[in-house]
């Protein structure tokens, strides 16, 4: 328990490690120990607590954003965040630096309409575009291989209304753990890990139906919102396209 607890503060606070250490009556690389141990027993069970809708799953899911905004057939909310880091150094340190001149892993993430990650990838440089992140991730290959269905005032409106599911889940995912505004101090792979985890127990949070974390006035929780962020996961061919703008057409004539 004393482990779990130290874990947890670090990423509540992102307390230095022997501050940590002088809290618990350990020594700082004891803490350091503790945090990498049970960061990545907790990561590790990303397979059972982050994963995309299956079978009956995808009708509920769909059904569920739906009623955001009656925008059909949608079973993920998709979109980037920027997670601070401290340089890693070495040659492709400046990989890292993003358009807005910090250190950062671009995460990229896909949530339903309860806040729920469905599926999380903690890997690519700040400096990486959004579209580059997707392109080489298994969620497209999932779409791509029709795992899914395959999903200009009115549906613009209905879109921005859907799409604003994973603008919040970001932020309701970071207030508990300030340590993915403020910045990591800690190497790569810990990061990494750090990330998935606590998307682990945020989705934890969601199935135990605890009340959404209260607003710290002394973090500064920043979602990114960028015009080049994704939107939605949909066929680009002109009758996918053309049968969603006859739907909400049909929609205004009602």
């Amino acid at each position: 328990m004393l482990q779990l607890l130290i874990t947890l503060r670090v990423y509540a606070t992102g307390s230095f490690y022997i501050t940590l250490g002088d809290f618990a009556g350990l020594h700082k690389s004891t803490v350091c120990q503790i945090i990498k141990k049970v960061t990545h027993s907790i990561a590790s069970l990303s397979p059972k607590f982050i994963r995309l809708p299956q079978n009956e799953e995808i009708v509920k899911v769909q059904e569920e954003f739906y009623d955001i905004a009656r925008f059909p057939r949608v079973v993920a909310a998709l979109d980037c965040t920027h997670v601070r880091i401290i340089s890693p150094g070495g040659d492709t340190a400046e990989n890292f630096r993003n358009r807005k001149c910090y250190f950062s892993i671009n995460v990229q993430a896909m949530c339903n309409a309860r806040l729920k990650f469905q599926n999380i990838v903690a890997r690519w440089p700040g400096s990486t575009h959004d579209s580059m992140i997707f392109l080489n991730s298994a969620a497209k290959w999932h779409f791509d291989n029709n795992n899914f269905n395959n999903a200009q005032r009115l549906y613009n409106e209905s879109q921005i209304r859907t799409r604003n599911v994973i603008e919040r889940c970001f932020g309701v995912w970071k207030r508990p753990f300030p340590v993915l505004s403020i910045g990591m101090r800690c190497k790569l792979p810990l990061v990494q890990d750090i990330i998935v985890a606590s998307a682990i127990i945020h989705n934890l949070a969601i199935e135990m139906h605890e009340e959404e974390p209260p607003v710290d006035p002394e973090v500064n929780v920043q979602v990114e919102l960028t015009c080049q962020n994704m939107e939605f996961v949909i066929s680009d061919d002109s009758d996918t396209r053309n049968s969603l703008l006859e739907y909400f057409e049909s929609l205004i004539r009602l």
